[in-house]
């Protein structure tokens, strides 16, 4: 008996749906860490003064609301017209190197006052991070615009397929944090003899905790990128984006 739907049909639904089941958990979880916290953050809010890193808190803490409800919106609501995915996607795009920008910016004022504000790791961190940031994004933005994007041929499955293919910035991106991480380390071998702090130690072992994270979660975007097919190649991407935002401080 002839199947109406091909194998390629076929197995990119199940990756849509398995990335929407990812989605939706991410969401849940995510959602449940803002509410838990939800006294504590007002109270900081509210009772704190405004400074420039308080407005990157702000950012870093609420902008993954943000992409959180598109991409929700995006998986969940029926969608038959490509074009509509398209601006979708790249709406979720920009929103998740925005939150992962401001991740990253925290990493790096965690790592320059483990330095204790040395001017020399000051001018190399912000040389390489302005470099990152421009490799990345420009990179990040190609891609997406270049990438071809289109709907489930099967009736029920909801949801958007792209065939961007982000090898290159998650690369850049697990270069640039393998870099915070070895300024982390050479800073801690060097120091950890004289630190008699338990704030040092806890700023330490934060930031190698951080880094773990982030870093293994670079390598499973790029290993994703370059061999998994279909929808799948999307699943670590936007978990990286929104798990670096629930605790950036």
């Amino acid at each position: 008996m002839e199947t109406k739907y091909s194998s390629d049909d076929i197995a990119g639904a199940i990756s849509l749906q398995t990335y929407t089941y990812v989605y939706a958990s991410m969401a849940t979880l995510w959602t449940y860490d803002y509410v838990r916290l939800l006294q504590e953050e007002w109270t900081f809010l509210l009772q704190s003064r405004w400074t420039k890193v308080k407005g990157l808190y702000v950012a870093t803490r609420f902008v993954p609301f943000l992409l959180l409800t598109v991409h929700l919106y995006t998986n969940f609501i029926p969608n038959e017209n490509p074009d509509k995915c398209k601006i979708l996607i790249t709406v979720c795009s920009v929103l998740s190197q925005i939150s992962g920008t401001c991740s990253e910016c925290f990493f790096v004022l965690r790592t320059y006052a483990l330095w204790k504000h040395n001017r020399f790791v000051l001018i190399v961190i912000l040389t390489f991070s302005s470099v990152a940031i421009v490799a990345i994004s420009s990179t990040a933005y190609v891609y997406t615009i270049t990438a071809s994007y289109e709907t489930s041929t099967i009736p029920g499955i909801t949801g958007c397929c792209n065939s961007d293919n982000l090898f290159v910035p998650f690369l850049f991106l697990f270069i640039f944090e393998l870099g915070l991480v070895c300024l982390t380390l050479t800073h801690a071998i060097q120091s950890w003899w004289m630190a008699s702090g338990h704030l040092y130690t806890v700023l330490v072992k934060n930031n190698i905790f951080y880094y773990t994270c982030a870093l293994f979660l670079s390598g499973a975007n790029v290993l994703a990128s370059r061999y998994l097919h279909y929808q799948y190649h999307a699943i670590f991407q936007e978990y990286a984006y929104s798990s670096l935002s629930v605790h950036p401080y």
